[in-house]
């Protein structure tokens, strides 16, 4: 077995103010405008998802935890995450690293980029690297309507006494 990387997107337009609280790479944000979603519209973790999956070649977070199944209603992401590794296993690869890129004006990421960089590497068992930027007031994310998230990461064999 060979490396493979992958790379996912997400995107999710602000809840009306107050309607839920704003989950963004597993922590939860007070005082930030939440995201609509089937889930807890976690940007940032569904792209990350999407990108293990992706360089499994499992498909998409949509193939595994699609919308039309009422267990993943409000579901916190870190269900998908956990999941998603376990899926991982079961096919003979780890997690060698990770990045996410959170794209929007609010919140600003770098005074818990520890924090969120933490809770992501726990899941993984491997480093993820997570950074913030805007789009200098273009698209929604630019005029402020929402959130997106780009990531990539990098899968290797699992020993095989491991991936078992």
């Amino acid at each position: 077995m060979t490396y493979r990387s992958g790379i996912g997107f997400d995107a999710h337009r602000f809840a009306p103010a107050g309607s839920r609280p704003l989950h963004l790479a597993l922590l939860t944000w007070p005082g930030e405008p939440g995201l609509e979603g089937h889930s807890d519209g976690d940007v940032a973790t569904h792209a990350l998802v999407d990108a293990l999956l992706s360089a499994a070649g499992l498909g998409d977070i949509g193939r595994l935890f699609g919308v039309a199944d009422p267990r993943f209603q409000n579901a916190a992401s870190a269900v998908f995450l956990r999941n998603t590794m376990l899926h991982l296993r079961q096919e003979g690869f780890l997690v060698v690293n990770a990045a996410v890129q959170v794209i929007g004006n609010r919140p600003a990421i770098a005074p818990r980029r520890a924090e969120a960089e933490a809770a992501l590497s726990e899941i993984l068992e491997a480093p993820v690297n997570v950074s913030g930027t805007t789009t200098d007031a273009m698209g929604f994310t630019g005029r402020g309507e929402g959130l997106a998230a780009v990531a990539t990461c990098l899968l290797g064999p699992a020993p095989v006494a491991w991936a078992a």
